[in-house]
């Protein structure tokens, strides 16, 4: 089987057995044809690589000037294509098994405080209800909805954008989320999102989707979300560079966790696969657990 065989039928293998999103299978179908490229000019492949061609290959990428986090991302393409290799019998060996990976320095996610969460969606609700032409009401009440959905549930903006109308048409309590991989999660909806809904639905007209639109998908785009959810920010007195779909899903998490919530909750309700992935927000509580300690530990000093 060709080099570019043996890369199409990981990645066929990636989209029908793990359920990998279509911009995921594109990333690495990139990634795979950079690797496979700067092995070919170097007389090797994937059956032959060597873990000196891996080092070298992501020292070549620190020489471009990319960023470590997005190495790390290139390796992890690399390994899980070699594993697939490995398993198929196609080779004995794993090249980048003992292949360290670029350290990265993790940013802290952008967090909006509950005030501003408030301001945002106090200003949605008032311009949802404001006295407008039929286009801009129906726009502007759509924004107050995806708000409220995500602030109330955490989503992911694809998942929120691309929910179907059937998931919120009963009147119940939980929502389920189509998440990564075409995993489900259940999450609660607070009763302020459930009415938002309710009001939201008897505009639409008969369709499958809950945020639809004239684009290729049938619903929102997320770029279009984000315009408008920036315009709102702007108007609102929030600098629209603080503000992002995914702030508000930061903004949902921390304030779980600065309201006491437990991290393996938070986990849960993100859909993140592993709980490292959620213990960057436990930055919210060092504050917190300081003044906690420094108020009641026995040694601490009198104020």
């Amino acid at each position: 089987m060709s080099e570019s065989h043996l890369a199409d039928a990981f990645l066929e293998m990636m989209s029908a057995e793990r359920g990998a999103a279509k911009n995921t299978i594109e990333a690495y179908r990139r990634d795979l044809g950079d690797y496979l490229g700067f092995l070919a000019a170097r007389k090797s492949g994937p059956t032959t690589a060597t873990r000196e061609n891996v080092v070298a290959y992501l020292a070549s990428l620190d020489a471009q000037g990319l960023a470590a986090s997005s190495s790390a991302r290139r390796l992890s393409a690399l390994r899980q294509f070699h594993r697939f290799l490995c398993a198929d019998n196609i080779r004995a060996d794993d090249p980048t098994r003992i292949v360290a990976s670029p350290r990265t320095q993790r940013p802290l996610p952008k967090v909006l405080s509950v005030a501003e969460i408030d301001r945002l969606l106090t200003l949605a609700e008032e311009e949802a209800n404001a006295d407008a032409s039929p286009q801009k009401r129906a726009v502007a009440l759509r924004l107050y909805v995806l708000l409220e959905l995500l602030y109330a549930t955490g989503m992911r903006v694809s998942e929120l954008v691309s929910l179907k109308r059937s998931a919120v048409m009963r009147d119940a309590t939980f929502l389920t989320i189509r998440g990564k991989g075409n995993k489900d999660r259940v999450v609660p909806v607070n009763d302020r999102a459930r009415d938002a809904v309710r009001t939201y639905v008897a505009t639409l007209e008969p369709g499958p989707w809950l945020f639809p639109a004239n684009g290729a998908d049938g619903y929102l785009t997320r770029q279009v979300f984000s315009r408008e959810l920036k315009g709102l920010a702007g108007r609102a007195g929030i600098a629209s560079t603080r503000v992002a779909p995914h702030v508000l899903r930061h903004a949902f998490a921390s304030h779980l966790l600065a309201g006491g919530a437990d991290l393996r909750v938070v986990q849960t309700l993100l859909g993140h696969a592993d709980i490292a992935t959620t213990q960057i927000y436990t930055h919210v509580l060092d504050e917190k657990l300081r003044s906690l300690v420094e108020g009641h530990h026995p040694l601490a000093e009198d104020s």
